[in-house]
């Protein structure tokens, strides 16, 4: 088979604005339209650009063995079945992958082979091969198929071996989003077992406890102490509901997409509505930028707060204040109401009690994966304070560097 590395004179003689080009596919990668994927609005992007009738995406497998189809445009179906995986040195994306060089050839034999199409040769007369990379290493290739059989310019070439690069570049960043997503997704999980570990587990467990002594008590014909017993038993099984309601709330309740400040000035807007207590949010920070999971974790903190105000304070005036100093974030919930002192956190079986105290776990839980710390006190006149401190994205970043 013949392959070409550099031979002047591919997409017509008006040449090609490299500007213009690396413009738009920058912003086909850039693009969030969640209607269609990165890879999707790349190829689509470079179909038109480049005037090719098709163009492919493949990835090298874990094991290094093989290349698998990832992403196509304008392939007809029967080829991607039949190109859906190939063998990681298989002719020219084999030679593009090994060499991580920008080949192209008008030899097809040996793609009309193993796809037993009539395609190659007829609707693609020359087929390029791309290397895929981020920081010097291989992803995979990209494909353009083309109609007409032209060669390639070497301003071209170099061209596309540019946006190969800015491909890697999209595709490891999509990756890493994509195991962010897993690890708060794991941290979530594990966070709810701990949760119902130390809500419904607990409390069943006391039950199960009582159970055996009540047994012996209607066994003995014992009427005060059986009568003592369903009442534990009954009280731990109520507290066991509605902690289960609070979790089930607690994790239903999605933050805004916009982000954090616009889920909290929505929260806070519709505050009243449901709670009859007055919100005021003042915020000190209004460049405030998070990564997304110390996002959800403020987010979620600030409303177990809230939530503790709405049903357990009696408050009739609470205030949400943002503010920074000495390169710590800090988020303090304050209220008028009866204060931590009006109920014990826990109820006699040793579970939580139906009070604002039934989150408070779970927040020092999330306030330790932002590297802070919480603190709940009561005011000296009345009421309570929550306030949460945790380091800025730029303390983060400069105690890893």
């Amino acid at each position: 088979m013949e392959v070409h590395d550099g031979e002047p004179g591919l997409f017509g003689s008006d040449g090609v604005s490299a500007l213009r080009v690396l413009s738009e596919i920058t912003a086909s990668l850039a693009d969030d339209d969640p209607a269609e994927s990165p890879l999707e609005r790349f190829l689509g992007t470079i179909v038109k650009l480049t005037g090719a009738s098709a163009a492919a995406v493949r990835m090298i497998t874990p094991d290094s063995d093989c290349m698998r189809l990832v992403g196509v445009v304008g392939l007809p179906v029967a080829v991607q079945g039949r190109e859906h995986t190939v063998e990681v040195d298989c002719g020219i994306c084999g030679a593009a992958a090994r060499d991580q060089r920008v080949y192209w050839t008008n030899d097809l034999r040996l793609c009309a082979e193993r796809t037993a199409c009539d395609y190659f040769g007829t609707d693609c007369r020359r087929i390029v091969a791309v290397p895929v990379q981020y920081k010097g290493q291989l992803l995979g290739i990209y494909n353009l198929f083309l109609e007409a059989d032209r060669e390639i310019a070497p301003a071209v070439s170099l061209l596309l071996r540019v946006i190969g690069e800015l491909l890697g570049l999209a595709l490891e960043n999509a990756r890493l989003t994509r195991e962010n997503l897993r690890v708060s997704l794991m941290n979530e999980r594990q966070m709810l077992a701990n949760e119902m570990h130390d809500s419904l587990a607990q409390s069943l467990h006391y039950m199960k406890m009582r159970m055996p002594l009540l047994q012996e008590a209607v066994r003995q014909h014992d009427e005060a102490g059986s009568s003592r017993y369903i009442a534990d038993v009954n009280d731990t099984l109520g507290v066991a509901y509605s902690s289960l309601r609070e979790l089930l709330t607690h994790f239903r309740n999605r933050m805004d997409p916009q982000g954090l400040l616009p889920a909290l000035r929505k929260t806070v807007n519709g505050f009243y509505d449901k709670t009859g207590v007055v919100l005021d949010f003042i915020n000190h920070v209004p460049d405030l930028a998070l990564p997304i999971e110390q996002e959800l974790q403020v987010f979620h903190i600030v409303q177990e707060a809230l939530t503790n105000i709405g049903k357990h304070s009696r408050a009739a005036h609470a205030r949400l204040i943002l503010a920074e100093q000495n390169g710590r974030y800090a988020i303090t919930i304050e209220n008028d109401g009866k204060g931590l002192g009006g109920a014990p956190p826990t109820s006699p079986a040793g579970t939580r009690g139906e009070t604002g105290h039934f989150g408070m776990n779970i927040m020092r839980e999330r306030a330790k994966h932002l590297g802070g710390e919480i603190h709940f006190e009561d005011l000296a006149d009345q009421g309570t304070r929550v306030c949460l401190t945790f380091p800025s994205s730029t303390q983060h970043r400069r105690a890893g560097s």
